[in-house]
């Protein structure tokens, strides 16, 4: 179904809830490098402000973009995937 309902495209991502300037008014990176590190994650950023403008709130929610790809018929689920790292560049 993908052709016809997605031109052969599936998300690859959960995609951006808010804009990196509406990140950054909404999140603090300090708080933002608490949680993650409270999550058992390892942070290192070149500034706070990176920091916020990645915050997990300003991405969709993940599981619910692969639900809709999946009842939808046009990506199928094949495994539940933990990131080890994280790099933006």
């Amino acid at each position: 179904k993908a052709m016809d309902l997605t031109f052969g495209s599936t998300p690859h991502g959960a995609g951006r809830l808010l804009s990196r300037s509406a990140a950054k008014r909404r999140f603090w990176g300090g708080d933002v490098k608490k949680e993650l590190e409270n999550r058992g994650m390892v942070v290192m950023a070149a500034s706070q402000v990176i920091l916020a403008e990645e915050a997990s709130g300003a991405y969709k929610e993940v599981d619910r973009v692969i639900e809709v790809g999946h009842k939808l018929g046009f990506a199928g689920k094949v495994a539940r995937l933990k990131p080890l790292a994280v790099i933006k560049g």
